[in-house]
């Protein structure tokens, strides 16, 4: 395997992101008949350019055991799937309302509303026929692993939980320990799935899997708190989606409730035990190391 600590991050960041565009656009189904404006749609959402991390992490986690690599892109292009619907139904109006993601118009603004859910509700539902594919993995045992794991990872105890307690902001006290289980769910679940999907497919052993569980643990939550601070002192230009907007709908963050400096010394801590987490790997994690830097410095 060539020497990851000689692998330039931000190419590696790229080339996954744009193996995963090129899968995606052959995955969705081409604008056509009738019910064109939903595939226009979907493709307006899923090809958009964005970082991939999800992706990304089940990819390269995958190389850890090497891993089949059509496995892998399949995987990472589901959980795209499920990721983009999220982000097009989180924009609607009876959510978070927004105008702009990855630097261009949202799915209910490019199109309308009606089109926006069914584009998402079509995403979701592709992201499984793309896992019980024959193609992703030839073991069913497998891909019916796969599939739970995501089912759970997305649903009411994982993803969508984390957002109904969003949702709950202005009718429920909010303390640091509701915004903690809140993001664990919202994003860290997803984030969780990359690992813990890759480890499915590369047959990982008892030490791995635990390994991957507490990286994912602590940078999903890193991850989440450096959110928070760039919605504070970003750019939007860098971004690509409207910032300050929880402060403008009075929601309460990590930033909120511990201030700027505690949350940045919070990332910093969960950044170290994320690092160490992936010590089992030796020098086979070391794009995953550089990862865990591209947390601690995002674009601003």
């Amino acid at each position: 395997m060539t020497g990851q600590a000689d692998i330039d991050f931000g190419q590696r960041l790229t080339e996954i992101a744009d193996r995963v565009t090129v899968a995606l656009d052959q995955l969705i189904p081409p604008a056509q008949g009738p019910e064109a404006d939903l595939m226009r749609a979907m493709r307006h959402a899923a090809l958009a350019n964005g970082k991939r991390m999800r992706p990304f992490y089940i990819i390269e986690t995958g190389a850890l055991f090497e891993s089949p690599d059509k496995t892998l892109l399949r995987t990472a292009a589901a959980l795209e799937c499920v990721h983009t619907y999220s982000l097009v139904h989180d924009d609607l109006p009876c959510m978070d309302d927004d105008d702009f993601r990855r630097g261009q118009p949202t799915v209910h603004r490019a199109f309308n509303e009606a089109t926006a859910v069914l584009a998402g509700d079509a995403l979701l539902t592709l992201a499984f026929k793309i896992l019980a594919s024959s193609e992703t993995h030839p073991d069913p045992i497998i891909r019916l692993r796969l599939i739970e794991r995501l089912a759970d990872a997305s649903g009411a105890c994982g993803m969508v939980g984390g957002q109904m307690i969003d949702m709950l902001e202005h009718n429920a006290p909010r303390d640091l320990n509701t915004i903690t289980r809140m993001q664990r769910l919202k994003t860290g679940a997803l984030i969780y799935y990359s690992v813990e999907a890759a480890g499915i497919i590369g047959g990982a052993n008892e030490a791995e899997r635990n390994a991957l569980h507490g990286f994912a643990h602590d940078l999903g939550l890193a991850y989440q708190i450096a959110d928070d601070i760039l919605d504070v002192d970003g750019d939007e230009t860098l971004v690509g989606k409207p910032l300050r907007t929880d402060a403008g709908a009075g929601k309460a963050n990590f930033v909120t409730l511990l201030g700027v400096d505690q949350a940045r010394e919070r990332v910093r801590i969960l950044a170290d035990q994320a690092r160490t987490h992936l010590s089992i790997f030796g020098t086979r994690a070391g794009v995953l190391l550089q990862s865990v830097d591209f947390v601690l410095d995002r674009p601003r």
